[in-house]
């Protein structure tokens, strides 16, 4: 038990996940930090007498349950869920395997709704908790190799801004993250998989799409360290944003995103609001 507020990472072995749960004990938080494998999340997070390393599947919905049977049973409560963890799948759509569409959404849409399902009873209890998912950029603006990521981020954001609503009345807040390219390893072997199928027409762009998604390994403009330390600071807020655009690469494309939108409004602005029925000929 702890009078602290207590953060619940996923993903907390490696990447932006790992020093999410370090700035958190940092700033004088419990965290529980989760992964498939507790040797890997103990590597990476280190020791700390705030700290509880648990077993999670993000895919199993029995061991999201059970993980939060774990954080609750060593600290009483779960103030903050962080969905963070997630993967990659790279390449033209047509060349995906239907498996490989399942496995991403596997991950990194329906992982974060089977944790936040096991967690919500505790924070309804409470009456109070901060839902944070980690979406991205690819979550406002997609991509040419990105669709099935884009299609798995995109629906997070859908989810949780129709989750926010729901939750409010029990004192929860929920905050999208949208972050940019970070150096983080999502980008490495281990978290990137690559389209199956070749089919030749894609061929060349193939080459050089891939070629451009090795390149941005370990040369991302954004410093993951900085996230999590102003992640802290804004989950900390009376008032936290419902979503956070991370990063100046991620601002930039969301302000543009934004005037497309508008733009392709006002294009068909008379065609849009020219559709009503008309009350002459409403009946007949």
């Amino acid at each position: 038990m702890t009078d602290k507020n207590v953060w619940l990472v996923t993903g907390a072995g490696r990447g932006m996940g790992v020093d999410i749960a370090k700035a958190a004990l940092a700033a004088g938080h419990a965290v529980v930090a989760t992964g498939r494998n507790t040797d890997t999340v103990k590597q990476a997070v280190g020791e700390h007498d705030d700290l509880l390393v648990v077993e999670l599947d993000v895919t199993r919905p029995v061991s999201a349950e059970t993980a939060t049977a774990a954080a609750v049973e060593r600290f009483g409560r779960i103030d903050v869920l962080v969905n963070n963890a997630g993967n990659f799948y790279a390449g033209y759509f047509e060349e995906f395997t239907p498996e490989q569409v399942d496995a991403q959404l596997a991950v990194t849409l329906l992982g974060p709704m089977n944790v936040t399902r096991a967690v919500l009873p505790v924070m309804r209890k409470q009456r109070s908790g901060h839902i944070v998912t980690i979406t991205s950029t690819a979550g406002i603006v997609g991509g040419e190799t990105a669709s099935a990521y884009a299609a798995a981020k995109f629906a997070a954001e859908g989810w949780m801004e129709s989750l926010a609503p729901e939750v409010a009345p029990f004192g929860i807040k929920t905050t999208l993250v949208e972050p940019g390219f970070f150096r983080t390893e999502l980008l490495e072997p281990a978290s990137t998989t690559w389209a199956e199928l070749s089919i030749d027409d894609y061929a060349e762009r193939r080459v050089t799409n891939r070629a451009w998604w090795q390149s941005m390994n370990g040369k991302q403009e954004g410093d993951p360290a900085k996230l999590a330390a102003a992640l802290v600071q804004v989950v900390g807020q009376d008032d936290p944003p419902v979503r956070w655009v991370a990063g100046a690469d991620a601002v930039a494309g969301v302000e543009q995103k934004a005037r497309d939108l508008l733009a392709q409004v006002d294009a068909y602005r008379e065609l849009s609001t020219s559709l009503a029925v008309d009350p002459a000929g409403a009946g007949s």
